[in-house]
């Protein structure tokens, strides 16, 4: 069943709450989204696995905490798209702002445009896949999960991470503390085509570059003191 909810027509509260309405069994498992002229918080917190298309750009935290939805945004996205996802999928046809996928735990993202800054901050688990370039401090203390960018990326890629996989296609700017160019083997290149395939993008993983963390930041030592 297809349901229709138009946000200049009803606040964004209700829509919400009709998404965290949704349980086992129900059959509202298709939800079209219409005139969200930017609105902040558009479909968080949903945990069903529904399928929701927003028809425009959304504002702040679009997606948060998304628990097994897929979330397509026709549009551009604010601050804070799907941030802590747990699971499910949420796609961008536009760019989106600072600190994408943020904390994300698991799920997958996809920006067809760019991202910018801080793209995957303290990411714990979330694949995301850019199209285009992501900006400055990208994977900023990542933990796990991969970062896919097709363009370029900005200055400190990989700033202060641990065990998050960086894929870069195009230039990085520079790389972070304890960022650091990694062997692309055969199973790193399957594991990324597999990823691209999931998100829909063609691209040749060979043609990315691989960076991950040093490991010379994990416990305190005064030899590295310049590097916190």
């Amino acid at each position: 069943m297809s349901t229709t909810f138009d946000l200049a027509a009803a606040p964004l509260r209700d829509l919400n709450r009709a998404l965290h309405a949704i349980g086992p069994g129900d059959n509202r498992t298709t939800w079209d989204i219409v005139n969200p002229r930017g609105a902040h918080s558009v479909a968080v917190g949903v945990t069903e696995p529904v399928e929701i298309t927003v028809r425009g750009n959304v504002g702040y935290y679009c997606g948060g905490m998304n628990e097994n939805a897929t979330i397509r945004v026709e549009g551009s996205a604010g601050p804070g798209l799907g941030e802590n996802i747990m699971s499910g999928t949420i796609r961008v046809t536009g760019d989106a702002s600072q600190y994408a996928g943020a904390t994300g735990r698991g799920g997958l993202i996809v920006i067809e445009g760019n991202a910018s800054s801080r793209c995957g901050i303290s990411m714990k688990g979330v694949d995301i896949v850019v199209g285009g370039n992501v900006g400055h401090m990208s994977a900023f203390m990542a933990q796990a999960g991969r970062l896919v960018v097709l363009g370029d990326a900005g200055h400190g890629l990989g700033d202060s991470l641990y065990e998050a996989d960086l894929y870069v296609r195009g230039t990085v700017a520079s790389l972070g503390a304890d960022c650091e160019e990694k062997p692309m083997d055969a199973e790193h290149r399957a594991a990324l085509a597999a990823l691209l395939a999931e998100a829909g993008v063609e691209a040749d993983p060979a043609s990315f570059k691989r960076y991950g963390s040093a490991r010379t930041l994990y416990h305190f030592n005064v030899d590295n003191a310049d590097a916190y």
